[in-house]
């Protein structure tokens, strides 16, 4: 598993990224380091993860391409099928990696955050799976608007937190998840469900997600009927199913786009795109771009989208968007509505509404898009947003 475009000793990518961590957390951080490092050159730590890939997460993930949309749209639209994966979504390629790494290091206790809750519920699966004891930190907030996931953990054994504080959203669990690492960081190991946080995470994360990627140059290779890609469009939050699509094509000349979440529009402020419309800050340990007001002070996010509610960003996604590897543009929540309903009706898959922004993204660009091969990352399922979904339409 060779490592491509590391970051620099000190855990950045250019002027991101680094350990902004109270001094508790740094001996488990160079630990944690160590041990990744260690674990990816060893055969038989990758032999078994490739080896839980294949057998007990579906992977390869197949490409699909989208006849009718292709056709309504004046695109060649492919789908990369994440939400294929065993639990329904992107996250448990990063789970399954650091559940094996908790494991090897010895740390039986294992916490988590989640926002939609693909990841806490890919956490708990992963855990369940090695025997491990799981917790998941989740905001009331998310909670509430995803109570099928939030039983999901509980029959897979593991304890779900509701956080009340705060916005009681994704960032407070994040915050939540760092105050109990600080205290059982002896036994407990902090599988960070993005690419974000303090160094090593954001590399840990990104080189359990490139899967996606490395994936996807095989099956659009530009032989007959596989296309290669001419853009490659994903959702971001904290930008996971983004980095792992991206990072493999990041020097093939390729149109790489994120997507992050509008909101009720940029104008109102009431949004959660740190790329479009933040400025660089630290959060969780990390210095990258995020919503922040003149003091300094975090805002907070909104999304109709419980893994895009989030006010800042992996910090390999800043070095992207500033170098230009990639660009990042924002959807509102109706737009995302409304490209969820459309593809559901058009193709037969319910996407999660974090992916549905992209699909969103494609169908307002379509006239400058036309006749290029797309890729959307389809990172999750819908199946946890039905209830929510149905809600809107009553």
């Amino acid at each position: 598993m060779p490592i491509e475009f590391p970051p620099n000793a000190r855990g950045r990518f250019g002027d991101y990224g680094g350990r902004f961590a109270p001094e508790t957390l740094m001996p488990a951080l160079f630990e944690l380091e160590q041990a990744f490092y260690e674990a990816v050159a060893d055969p038989e730590f990758t032999g078994q993860l490739n080896q839980l890939l294949a057998d007990y997460v579906g992977r390869p993930t197949p490409v699909f391409r989208a006849n009718r949309l292709s056709e309504q749209l004046g695109i060649d639209l492919w789908f990369k099928r994440e939400d294929l994966a065993h639990t329904g979504a992107h996250k448990v390629n990063n789970t399954i990696g650091q559940a094996l790494l908790a494991a090897r290091m010895g740390k039986p206790r294992v916490i988590a955050e989640t926002g939609a809750g693909q990841h806490g519920v890919a956490t708990a699966t992963a855990c369940a799976l090695l025997g491990l004891e799981c917790v998941v930190y989740m905001g009331a907030k998310d909670v509430e608007r995803q109570r099928l996931n939030v039983y999901r953990m509980q029959l897979m054994g593991a304890e779900v937190i509701s956080v009340e504080k705060g916005a009681a959203t994704l960032k407070d669990a994040v915050s939540e998840a760092m105050r109990d690492w600080v205290g059982s960081v002896e036994n407990t190991h902090y599988v960070i469900g993005s690419v974000v946080g303090p160094h090593p995470f954001p590399l840990i994360v990104r080189e359990f997600q490139k899967v996606i990627g490395e994936e996807l140059q095989t099956q659009l290779d530009g032989s007959p009927g596989r296309p290669r890609p001419d853009v490659i469009v994903a959702c971001v939050g904290g930008g996971s199913n983004a980095m792992g699509i991206f990072h493999p094509y990041r020097d093939a000349g390729i149109d790489l786009v994120g997507v992050e979440a509008a909101g009720f529009g940029i104008e109102t402020g009431s949004h959660g795109a740190s790329l479009v419309a933040g400025s660089p800050g630290v959060i969780h340990g990390s210095r990258t771009y995020l919503l922040q007001d003149e003091q300094g002070q975090i805002i907070e996010a909104h999304s109709i989208s419980a893994g895009l509610d989030y006010p800042g960003v992996g910090p390999e996604h800043s070095l992207y968007r500033d170098t230009g590897i990639a660009r990042y543009v924002a959807v509102t929540d109706d737009d995302a509505l409304g490209a969820l309903r459309i593809m559901s009706e058009t193709e037969g898959i319910i996407p999660a509404l974090e992916s549905a922004h992209g699909l969103a993204w494609i169908m307002a660009a379509a006239p400058e898009l036309e006749g290029k091969t797309v890729v959307l990352n389809l990172s999750g399922r819908g199946d946890k947003d039905v209830e929510q979904i149905e809600k809107f339409d009553g």
